[in-house]
Parts: structure tokens; sequence; C-alpha cells
């Protein structure tokens, strides 16, 4: 006898056989992942919630303390959006990289002390809004707070994102000026890391900024994002691939806010909104890394779809 069930559920999902494909893939130099990793909407999915009990219970803390190993059996690599938002301390690294086994990678983004021009005038930063900062491009600051303490974790960083928001016309009157600024940033990074920028400004994306890259063998940050050109009007771009790696990552669809897509998939256990656009511009990408002969980091944002893990299998499945 058959019955209906009482929830939409979502299909069954098979981490095994696509920790198998994202495996060769990876094997190939070809790593996707997440962009974080701290959901509870993968439980059953990505993770086992037998692994988080405590006295019978399910336990957010040791979920949170513990889940990246796990995550690892499944994923050869992860994206770090914290360390954005703060220096994480030498003490963080350890921990951080105690909980994964070696063989996973990390894809982290340089904190927003080194990439904000004009503090956002946003109640997070206070008295800070609207001020300039005084440490925008302190190549100093950022070997000092941020390489020194991930050196001995070297060879497990996959790549360093530069994320640089939409610059108004305050801060840059046009690419010209951010393009110097940039160039000048980059020739003094030490070597021994991949670097990566991302840019929100659609108007930069010229032939400029991409030779300023190729000249220092750091990587166009192919994104999906609110304002910037889809994925695929980005691969066409004469000279877009700037590095003997790429990086893309997949964070929103075109026209959507953030807080509108936290609205609309929250809490992130299944895909609501399919992008059958940007996943076939995923693929090319794959395809071009691959018959280029260049490694590839491709990180996927819940807030794409609904759910990265399940977007991830659609790209390395269909």
């Amino acid at each position: 006898m058959s019955s209906t069930p009482l929830f939409d559920e979502a299909p069954a999902f098979d981490r095994v056989r696509l920790a198998e494909r994202l495996q060769r893939l990876a094997r190939e130099g070809i790593y996707i992942g997440t962009s974080s990793w701290k959901y509870e909407g993968w439980l059953g999915q990505i993770y086992t919630r037998e692994r988080y009990l405590v006295r019978g219970a399910f336990s957010q803390k040791r979920f949170e303390a513990e889940c990246l190993a796990e995550y690892a059996e499944t994923f050869p690599v992860v994206g770090g959006d914290f360390s954005f938002y703060q220096f994480p301390s030498a003490d963080y690294w350890r921990r951080l990289f105690a909980s994964a086994p070696e063989t996973l990678r990390f894809g982290l983004k340089v904190p927003e002390q080194i990439t904000v021009k004009i503090w956002p005038s946003h109640a997070r930063y206070g008295a800070l809004g609207g001020q300039h900062n005084s440490s925008f491009l302190d190549v100093e600051l950022l070997e000092r707070a941020f390489l020194s303490r991930l050196e001995p974790y070297r060879k497990r960083v996959a790549v360093l994102i530069f994320e640089f928001g939409a610059f108004s016309k305050q801060a840059y009157a046009g690419p010209a000026e951010f393009l110097r600024d940039l160039d000048r940033f980059l020739s003094r990074l030490p070597s021994g890391f991949r670097y990566s920028v991302e840019i929100r400004n659609p108007e930069y994306l010229v032939g400029d900024y991409f030779d300023c890259l190729r000249a220092r063998n750091v990587a166009h940050v192919f994104n999906a994002w609110t304002r910037m050109p889809e994925l695929d009007t980005q691969l066409r771009m004469p000279g877009a691939f700037t590095a003997d790696f790429t990086v893309c990552r997949a964070l929103l669809r075109r026209g959507r806010s953030y807080e509108e897509a936290v609205k609309l998939f929250a809490p992130y256990d299944r895909i609501k909104d399919p992008n059958p656009r940007s996943r076939e511009a995923l693929r090319r990408l794959i395809e071009t890394a691959r018959r280029d002969g260049r490694s590839a980091f491709i990180f996927v944002n819940n807030r794409f779809e609904g759910n990265a893990p399940a977007t991830i299998e659609a790209i390395v499945s269909d």
C-alpha cells in the first residue's frame, strides 16, 4: 500500500557518487566545492545527523566544530568567507586546519580591511561608515596579520581571493585609477600563494584589467553576482583567463540581492530556483580548464540556487 508523503521531500542525494566524481575531477586539477560549510540544511544530504548527537540530541555546537571533517568526505575544496570579516588568529588557523584532513584545500577571502577603500555606511561599521580606510591595499599589514599566519598551511591553501566590493565614483572615478593602485599592490605581493581578484564593477571588465592580472599571474574570479555580467558573458571576454589557474564563484542570480536570496532559499535544504544558463557556463569553464591544462577552483554558494551541493551534483552529473 503506497502512502502520500506529508511533506515535499527532497529527492534522494547520492553523496558517494558525487564524491567519486569530484575526486576524479580533482585528480585532473578541477576542484569544486561550496562557499562555506556549516549548514544544518545539509543534514541527511552531506552530513549525518547521528554524528552530532550529544546525549541523544542534536548538538549545534558539536556540528559546527566537527562537520568540516565530514564535508571533506565529499568535497575536495571549501571556500572560507569568514576570513573576509577579520584577521583570524594563529590559534584559529591551527584549530581550523586540524579539524579537516590534509587533503582538503581552502579558498580563502582576504580580509576586507585590505580591499575596502571607503567603509560602507552600514550599522556593522559604526563610526567608520563613510570614512576612508587607511589600511586599503596595505601589503605590510596583509603579510603580518594574514599571510604569515597562513604560511604553515600554505600547501593546503588553494587560492586567496581579493574581493573588491563595487566602488563608487567617490572611491574611483573609473577603472584606470583602480588599476594603477591594483598593479602597484599586486607587484609587491610575496610569492608562494595563488592570488585572485574579484570585482563588482562591471565597467572595470576591460582589457587593461585583464592585462594587469596577467602580468602578475593573478586570476580573474569569474563571479555570478547581482550586478555582474552573466558567467557565460565573462567567459567570452577576450583575455579573461589571466593565470595558469582559474577561479569561479557562483554566488547569486543576476538581478537578485543577497537579502532576497536568503529570504527565498533558507534553510538551504534543496534547490528552489534552477539556473540552467549558469550551470552550462560552469560546465564550459570546467571543460576549458581541462582542455588548457589549467587548474580550476570553483565555489558554489547556497544562495545561487538554494542548495549548493545539489547545484554541484547537477553540474557534474548532467
